[in-house]
């Protein structure tokens, strides 16, 4: 049985910075591609950062600010997020898929708000 369970969000004014976690179980993270998406009210889900095989992709709004990382022993994915601002406000999920298309991820978590003001 797969899970993903996300931690770490939380309110934070503009500038701040927050890590998120998310502890994987019932499959190998480094063996699949992990990545955080986020998703406001109304709009779509959204990517914001991936990984795989110990490389990284962004997405825009993220280059700069986010870094994404894996810890192998902790079967952990986690995403520090630096120099926040409101339009970050956002839940944060992460995923887990077998490849790293953005429409790829089959392998969800329930999500961690993020509140920046």
């Amino acid at each position: 049985h797969v899970q993903l369970v996300e931690s770490g969000g939380g309110s934070v004014q503009a500038g701040g910075s927050l890590r998120l976690s998310c502890v994987v179980s019932g499959l190998t993270a480094n063996r699949h591609c992990m990545a955080w998406f986020r998703q406001t009210p109304g709009k779509e889900r959204e990517g914001v950062a991936r990984t795989v095989g110990g490389g990284a992709y962004y997405a825009d709004f993220a280059k700069g600010r986010f870094g994404i990382s894996h810890d192998r022993a902790k079967n952990t994915t986690y995403l520090q997020m630096n120099s926040l601002k409101p339009e970050d406000t956002a839940m944060y999920f992460c995923a887990a898929g077998d490849t790293c298309a953005w429409t790829s991820f089959n392998y969800w978590g329930q999500g961690t708000q993020v509140t920046v003001s």
